[in-house]
């Protein structure tokens, strides 16, 4: 109860305070790719399994090829590969895509899934639904999160493997405290991941 009342606090303060950021990224998308809708939802797969629709800003061409992006991640969970994004992904809008992709900005509409009870601030990443096959169930005994243990724990230099222990240390230790102190780690994490790419 104390997790969703801070989530509930987390998102509403969030998209309240962020209204003029999210209308100025509203904008830039639409500048440099007017034929497309401004937010990309996106099946995921959440608590005990339940699929939902995940927000985004979108940062890719409209009706850009998904299969590209199923291809590649298949690839690395297979070959345990770090869990890196595409280079040169011809499907993002020049400019605009990249630099909300690189700041994790896109990720931001995601308070709206915390704010109906889908997502937490805190938890595993949530997973694309052909993903689920390759994870143990007890990861989806959370909430999946904006943020988490992953994403603070070097994620793209992190394996498949290294990711899910990651994500069961996690639900093994959730708590208020461990959840403020990845929240506190999340912002200079995200800036140096920023920087380095």
């Amino acid at each position: 109860m104390a997790k969703r009342y801070i989530d509930f606090v987390c998102s509403m303060s969030g998209l309240i305070l962020l209204s003029p950021l999210f209308l100025l990224i509203a904008i830039l998308i639409k500048l440099c790719s007017f034929n497309g809708p401004i937010f990309f939802k996106q099946d995921r797969v959440g608590l005990n399994k339940k699929k939902f629709k995940c927000y985004k800003f979108r940062t890719m061409k409209p009706n850009a090829d998904a299969q590209l992006h199923q291809q590649h991640v298949e690839n690395l969970i297979k070959s345990n590969s770090k869990m890196k994004k595409l280079k040169r992904d011809p499907r993002v809008i020049p400019i605009i895509g990249t630099f909300l992709r690189k700041t994790s900005l896109d990720e931001l509409p995601q308070l709206i899934n915390v704010l109906k009870g889908e997502m937490s601030i805190v938890g595993p990443r949530p997973c694309l639904p052909y993903e689920a096959k390759y994870y143990d169930d007890e990861r989806f005994k959370v909430l999946p999160g904006i943020t988490g243990l992953w994403q603070v724990s070097g994620k793209n230099e992190t394996t498949f493997d290294e990711m899910l222990k990651l994500d069961l240390q996690y639900v093994n230790r959730q708590s208020i405290l461990f959840d403020c102190t990845i929240m506190l780690k999340t912002i200079p994490t995200v800036v140096a991941n920023a920087i380095r790419r």
